[in-house]
């Protein structure tokens, strides 16, 4: 390489640590002065406490230019091979119809969402949302389901959850399973009731009833394709006070009569089919549906129904306060996110195609998989499955021979001793199907001949007879154009980071780069099975080492697991790592786990599932954990002290001063430290958490490391442990996961996560390298800071760390205001929508506050207009204290204002005052399309599937 080559690559990777970070050099200079401060590295000096500073770079590679990057990732997706994949086991390929994959899954509009906490700005994802939901009862045949969830290994967990929450059999611990279940299913169960303490048992389906359970599994279809009559088990489990879940694959259900019919308690499955691609495990969004008496039970998150103030119909979240937020370490669940994104492609998918469209594939899979499976008869195999949808499992004859033609070809089956299976997709073609029975006979075959041979495959009793998907949703976009309007009607109602800042403590809602996000639906890595063999899977393992070897090097840590695909998945991973880790040193009764009060609900809720008991420590005034309170509790029960749950820096924002003795007294009394990676985005190249004492964390990829947050989800939370812990990380019973010891006790369906997402995170830690890491870590200190400096002449400012400094997130308090005025915290949030601004966290960590992360992508122009937004706000408030503005008809209690209220103008102030209040509303302005949403209408009357067409009205 030459001089002059070395120079331009260094100028091009300079570009990129430029582009990421959204204040220009000379306005870092001018917000530094603001600050009283030299330079970043002043800054650092001040905030960060000394002892926790990293002494040298951290050792990651130098940035590299967005092409390079590029072209590098590109060679590795050229190591994996995109075979022919019949496999099945719950991951199928699939058909995105190209108006998706273009309008949503590759638009940042979409993907750079959050989670609608702001309704009135969210309407677009929320329907596409209640489409999902719509979609999944009609096909399960059940009165309620969730927004999604995880994946389908995590929903059976959940099931399991919601069975021994709701069952009537209340002295009764153990839970059946049909030990047909999809093995990694089977594994994520396992592992959920190992700590419970909940006994399996697995079976055979006809046996689910004969056991005392207080809920079954049961698979429908499943793994090798056996389509069962679940009515009478159901009936026999109900006679005995138990819950039944099914399992079901979502295409098949199109012809398969549902589970609801049957009686099912729970149906949950993966919407994966519906034109999500495969992506070497995920993301892929989970659908799970229950009873209507269920649903203060049903995990994660609902949509449903309310009416805004003028008397529309308006979209929400219901039920906002899920269970870990209420019952914190008395919760069954930790979820706290869904897979938004991937939701709504599936439910774009289903109304693209209909229920016309989705008939015709999935009779076309059943017509391919019976064809295959009358050459498998005719060439003398037997099939082991009377009936089947997708998926013939077969005993062969010569496995060897079968093998080695499936290789020459790059078909894909599944393997099982003696027992091969095929699964159909929607993917496949005539001429792969001959190709199919070719490789699997060895002899070429006539598929018209075969067809007119074929008979059903589904028994008479369980075909479909209800209808389904009659919603005019999904009837009338016929064309690309019609659906193209409706998704960008839909994506015109949502505010996202296209639009502006979202600056929400906690969230990091920061750049998610083009280049970052272009790989995800490379074909490469879009298409590759999770259980595809290893030596088509090189570059998937390849890039998936390099990026645990960058964060090992970025935490401390000695070891990472890619398993956890959230990050309340990697919470428990970790704490499941520590309890296992204690029990291998002769101590499993080390059970108690000491949290801080200010922690976030999924900590406590984790613990509790890891079956830890969990100890509340107290916070001093300054938001700091209180290390006498702390230091008191872990002696007085240093004998069973497992572990201590800690964010760093705070959940209050500011880098405790005693974060290294904190993880001293905890060592000291035998206990293990957990440290909450959700504010790594203050840490990276400053510190490291394995260096200050910590021994497991989970990092919130899709804060810290750019995947984007999709509208709630996709998440991933890999953990990083001491090399002490690294034999207790999760397993996969399928796949081995690299590294580690074989064994099943994974917590997510898939070996490593959600792996078609990794590379966002080996991108934009390979373009940021070495500088740009810790440049990037700098600058959001330095936002917060300015936006902290800026705002606390107006706003009380709550806690402060060392210097007067916080870290990269800052809370103001809205109390006073509220007592003094009547305008709320809530007020703000909405009134904020009028300036062109998502509101920050609300009432997190401490109730009637913002807390505020501007994140490092943000530039000095944004942060001023949302500081001029927040003065203007105050001064609004002083008009209604002044009794200028009347305190229960004012800007503030009508927040936000729509293009429907112009029409009837009727408030005391102007329309200028309402809807532009500043400059920058003149020049742009986003329009909220709802009105204020009554949050207590929708919970009192929940509705969680779609409203009649006319009721949409205005």
């Amino acid at each position: 390489m030459t001089d002059k080559t070395s120079l331009q690559d260094l100028q091009q990777s300079d570009d990129f640590i430029r582009r990421h970070l959204g204040p220009r050099e000379n306005e870092i200079q001018e917000m530094l002065s603001e600050l009283g401060l030299s330079s970043l590295d002043d800054l650092v000096e001040k905030a960060v406490p000394h002892k926790i500073q990293v002494k040298e770079p951290i050792g990651v590679e130098a940035s590299r230019s967005e092409r390079e990057t590029l072209d590098y990732l590109q060679s590795l997706a050229d190591e994996n091979i995109v075979a022919k994949s019949y496999i099945g086991m719950g991951y199928y390929d699939t058909v995105t119809p190209a108006v998706i994959q273009r309008n949503v899954l590759e638009n940042p509009a979409w993907y750079t969402a959050y989670t609608p906490y702001q309704p009135e700005i969210a309407q677009g994802r929320l329907e596409a949302i209640l489409n999902f939901q719509q979609m999944t009862m009609d096909l399960t045949g059940m009165e309620l389901a969730s927004a999604s969830l995880l994946d389908e290994a995590t929903a059976a967990a959940e099931a399991m959850g919601l069975a021994k929450r709701s069952s009537k059999n209340k002295k009764c611990n153990t839970f059946f399973v049909d030990e047909k279940t999809f093995p990694q299913t089977i594994d994520v169960v396992k592992t959920r009731a190992e700590h419970y303490g909940w006994d399996l048992v697995i079976g055979p389906i006809e046996e689910a009833a004969d056991h005392d359970v207080f809920g079954a599994l049961l698979s429908y279809t499943n793994v090798q394709g056996d389509i069962t009559d679940l009515e009478n088990i159901i009936q026999k489990l109900h006679d005995k006070k138990a819950i039944a879940c099914v399992a079901a694959d979502i295409m098949s259900l199109v012809l398969l009569k549902s589970p609801g019919e049957m009686g099912a308690d729970v149906v949950f499955g993966s919407a994966q089919r519906f034109g999500v691609p495969m992506g070497f495990g995920g993301p892929h969004a989970a659908f799970f549906a229950t009873r209507e008496s269920f649903k203060r039970s049903l995990p994660g998150r609902i949509i449903g129904v309310s009416k805004d103030t003028r008397g529309n119909n308006a979209m929400r979240m219901a039920m906002q306060t899920r269970e870990q937020h209420i019952r914190r370490e008395k919760a069954t669940s930790n979820i706290c996110t869904a897979q938004v994104l991937l939701a709504n492609i599936a439910s774009f998918y289903a109304v693209y195609h209909g229920k016309k469209g989705l008939t015709t594939i999935a009779n076309r899979i059943n017509r391919y998989a019976s064809i295959v499976a009358s050459a498998v008869v005719n060439s003398g195999m037997e099939v082991v499955n009377d009936h089947w949808f997708d998926t013939v499992t077969f005993r062969a004859s010569d496995v060897e021979a079968i093998q080695d033609r499936a290789k020459e070809a790059l078909v894909n089956l599944h393997y099982d001793g003696d027992f091969i299976s095929f699964s159909i997709d929607e993917a496949k073609s005539q001429a792969d199907i001959e190709q199919l029975i070719e490789v699997i006979t060895g002899a070429e075959s006539d598929v018209f001949e075969l067809d007119s041979e074929a008979t059903s495959s589904i028994p008479e009793q369980l075909v479909r007879e209800s209808d389904f998907l009659t919603h005019p949703t999904f009837n009338d976009y016929y064309s690309e154009t019609d659906m193209l309007r409706y998704i960008k009607r839909l994506e015109t109602k949502d505010f996202s980071l296209v639009h502006g800042m979202i600056p929400l403590g906690s969230c990091t809602m920061k750049l998610n780069a083009t280049s970052e996000m272009m790989p995800v639906t490379w074909p490469k890595f879009a298409c590759i099975h999770p259980f595809a063999p290893e030596d088509q899977t090189y570059g998937y393992l390849k890039m998936i080492k390099e990026l645990e070897a960058d964060l090992v090097e970025i935490t401390g840590y000695d070891f990472v697991s890619m398993q956890p695909n959230s990050g309340a998945q990697g919470e428990y991973a970790g704490l499941i790592a520590i309890k296992k880790y204690h029990e291998s040193q002769g101590e499993g009764h080390r059970n108690i786990c000491l949290i801080p009060s200010s922690a976030h609900g999924t900590n406590p809720a984790s613990a509790q599932m890891a079956g830890m008991k969990v100890v509340i420590t107290k916070c001093d005034e300054n938001g700091n954990v209180d290390v006498d309170d702390l230091k008191a509790k872990a002696e007085e029960m240093k004998d069973n002290l497992a572990a201590l749950m800690v964010t760093y820096p705070s959940t209050h924002g500011v880098y405790e001063e005693e974060i290294k003795d904190i993880c001293d007294i905890i060592h000291e009394n035998g206990g293990q430290v957990y440290m909450d990676g959700a504010n790594m985005n203050a840490q990276v190249g400053i510190s490291r958490p394995g260096d200050i004492g910590s021994d497991v964390s989970h990092l919130n990829l899709h804060k810290t490391f750019a995947i984007p947050h999709g509208g709630g989800g996709p998440g991933m939370g890999p953990i990083g442990v001491k090399s002490h812990l690294a034999p207790f990380v999760s397993g996969h019973s399928v796949r081995k996961v690299h590294s580690v010891e074989a064994r099943d006790n994974a917590v997510s369906a898939a070996p490593y996560g959600s792996g078609m997402i990794l590379p966002i995170s080996w991108a934009y830690i390979k373009m940021l390298g070495q500088v740009g890491l810790r440049r990037s870590t700098e600058v959001a200190l330095l936002n917060a800071n300015y936006l902290k400096n800026k705002l606390s002449a107006h706003y009380p400012v709550l806690y402060v760390g060392r210097n007067d400094k916080v870290a990269h997130e800052c809370i103001i308090d809205l109390r006073d205001i509220k007592n003094e005025t009547g305008i709320s915290e809530v007020d703000f949030a909405k009134r904020l929508m009028d300036y062109g601004f998502h509101a920050p966290t609300m009432s997190f960590p401490v109730a009637g506050t913002f807390m505020i992360e501007p994140t490092e992508s943000e530039s000095k122009y944004e942060l001023d207009r949302f500081v001029d937004a927040m003065i203007r706000i105050r001064q609004e408030v002083e008009k209604v204290a002044s009794g200028e503005w009347d305190k229960d008809n004012n800007p503030l209690v009508n927040a936000p204002h729509t293009q429907a209220d112009l029409r009837d103008w009727d408030k005391p102030y102007s329309i200028s005052e309402a809807v532009y209040p500043s400059e920058a509303t003149i020049l742009s302005k986003f329009w909220p399309t709802t009105n204020r949403i009554d949050d207590v209408f929708g919970d009192r009357n929940l509705m969680c599937s779609c409203p009649a067409t006319e009721t949409y009205a205005e």
